[in-house]
């Protein structure tokens, strides 16, 4: 099971986190991974300068927006689940 923790801090929330936990939620039905994906919020990450946060297994995605919400999660969900897009 691959765990995905996405950052809904003050800072994260102010920067979008919950439009993207729904664009990989969307993401995550779209390619059928429920079984494969476990999704979560989180608290406090420690990068808040970096935009929205999100730990990945044991990499970090920073810079995380709505706006590229859906190629972060090709780069890091899918490529790393080998999924054919």
């Amino acid at each position: 099971m691959l765990r995905i923790y996405i950052c809904v801090g003050s800072s994260c929330h102010l920067k979008g986190s919950y439009c993207v936990i729904n664009t990989f939620e969307e993401l995550i039905k779209r390619y059928g991974l429920e079984d494969l994906v476990e999704l979560k919020a989180s608290f406090c990450l420690g990068r808040c300068t970096k935009g929205v946060s999100a730990k990945v297994g044991d990499t970090f995605i920073e810079d995380l927006l709505p706006e590229n919400a859906e190629e972060r999660f090709n780069e890091f969900i899918l490529q790393r689940l080998m999924v054919r897009v």
